[in-house]
């Protein structure tokens, strides 16, 4: 009988429900302690994977990877082939996500290994992540910022994965900032003369819902085909389906204080323009490490409606392309602002924003604010 080394990694494929727990429980255990960052809510993190549930895996092939030493999980990773977003860029990449492990260099490279062997046999021709299946998933390693608490809809890793990802080889092929932002009592007089401008000139006009309910009545899905337009030449973006605008719907909506949503439409009261934010979750998280029983549902349940708070999760400002460059932003944060002053905010954390990308990061530079994170997607020729 062969005895094995005690020290040899081992990689596993996830394949049953409770192997699943474990991969998603391992990522949270890892930052156990932590006081910054915000674990997942354990259900919606299981449903992911979950191709009856989660529509995105419709264009997606995907294998889960757990590494293991002496029988513990020291690390687990999620290798990905988006056909949908191959086939829009004109690329052949295997994205990795959900990549989480001790700090150990081996097992870091074992389970990159792992996925770039299954990605080259579907004929794939790079690696590129941290991604996800698609752009609403966490994406981006965290390089700066890692004294800041992470919103629930930004990746959190620890500092040494950049020394791994540098002697792997991995290259940048895309950088994100994000800003914390101190918003003032009411919108800067240039933000209202603007809008006011923007709204004579073009016909336009803010619109409010009280609910998902009245949003889907009067608009449909037409909210997702303006994020569509407005993103389609963003990184990696993949145009959504009908199934995943349903899904997204489903998911992100129950959570969303429609004081919140800000829409702006034509005469035709067709939408051209959204911004959406919500109250951060992280504390919330963090205090039932992202499993809503036995009382994970009053924390959640608690920021969610609550009338006053601190700190706010910016999550998205998009406009379709005819109406870029118009100034419509300046109509959504001056609609936005005096809420930020009803509900006491006084942090606003954005979501990550390419570095590229100035139009979106001028929404911002002029209120008081610091650029605090910098997170990065690498890649690497197979």
């Amino acid at each position: 009988m062969t005895k094995l080394n005690p020290n040899e990694i081992v990689i596993k494929e996830v394949q049953s429900k409770s192997e699943l727990r474990r991969f998603v429980q391992f990522g949270i255990d890892l930052y156990k302690g932590n006081p910054y960052y915000c674990p997942p809510i354990f259900f919606d993190e299981m449903n992911t994977f979950n191709p009856k549930g989660n529509p995105a895996l419709e264009v997606c092939d995907f294998v889960v990877y757990m590494a293991y030493r002496n029988d513990e999980i020291v690390g687990r990773i999620v290798g990905i082939v988006n056909h949908r977003a191959n086939e829009a860029w004109g690329v052949k990449k295997c994205r990795f996500g959900w990549f989480e492990c001790i700090d150990d260099y081996d097992v870091f490279k074992a389970l990159l290994d792992a996925v770039a062997e299954w990605g080259k046999s579907r004929g794939m021709e790079c690696l590129n992540g941290p991604v996800g299946f698609t752009d609403f998933d966490h994406q981006g390693l965290l390089l700066e910022g890692f004294d800041h608490s992470a919103p629930m809809a930004s990746l959190y890793t620890h500092p040494y994965y950049v020394a791994h990802y540098e002697r792997y080889g991995l290259e940048k092929e895309a950088d994100w900032i994000e800003f914390q932002i101190h918003p003032p009592k009411e919108a800067p007089e240039r933000v209202k003369r603007i809008a006011r401008l923007v709204e004579e000139r073009y016909g336009l006009h803010t619109v409010k819902v009280k609910n998902s309910r009245e949003l889907r009545k009067r608009y449909g899905y037409t909210y997702f085909d303006v994020l569509d337009e407005a993103y389609q030449k963003l990184y990696n973006y993949q145009p959504m389906t009908q199934k995943q605008k349903e899904y997204y719907c489903k998911m992100f909506f129950p959570l969303i204080n429609f004081d919140f949503v800000t829409m702006v439409a034509n005469e035709n009261d067709e939408i051209v323009a959204v911004g959406l934010g919500m109250p951060s979750l992280s504390e919330a998280l963090r205090k039932c490490r992202g499993k809503l029983f036995p009382f994970g549902w009053y924390h959640l349940l608690k920021a969610l409606k609550a009338k006053k708070m601190t700190d706010f999760d910016l999550l998205l400002i998009g406009i379709r392309p005819s109406y870029q460059d118009k100034g419509i932003n300046a109509l959504i944060i001056d609609e936005m602002t005096p809420y930020f002053s009803q509900y006491g905010i006084e942090r606003i954390e954005t979501t990550a924003i390419l570095e590229t990308n100035h139009k979106s990061q001028a929404n911002f530079t002029m209120f008081d604010h610091i650029q605090h994170k910098r997170r990065r997607a690498f890649t690497k020729k197979l």
